[in-house]
């Protein structure tokens, strides 16, 4: 009875077209353009930033007015291979370690923010 009102669908076998498929060389055009993305935005900046951050660390001396990645400003007073002692405040000093320091300041900074 229902088959009278309703009539019955029935799919289509229709043959799924087959994919595109681009040649091998410009599947490898398209990898080589991917990389070449990846070093210029991701890894070549890095690796600046690190090589810069090395020579900082290098170049640290006693005197230098630096500021610590937890936002600490102070003056070093001594310096080890791994480690500086940093005074923080009159007769306020920390050991640190080297890696630590983030950014050196120009001389007298710290007397002006005082």
């Amino acid at each position: 009875m229902l088959d009278l009102i309703i009539s019955t669908a029935y799919a289509e076998a229709v043959p799924a077209a087959p994919a595109p498929q681009g040649s091998a060389i410009s599947q490898l055009i398209l990898l080589g353009g991917m990389l070449l993305i990846f070093y210029f935005i991701l890894w070549r900046p890095q690796a600046k930033q690190r090589k810069e951050h090395k020579s900082l660390i290098d170049n640290l001396t006693k005197g230098d007015e630096v500021v610590m990645s937890g936002g600490i400003l102070g003056k070093i007073i001594k310096v080890d291979e791994l480690y500086s002692v940093i005074e923080i405040a009159n007769n306020v000093q920390i050991k640190v370690q080297k890696a630590a320091v983030m950014a050196s300041l120009p001389k007298g900074t710290l007397k002006a923010i005082n």
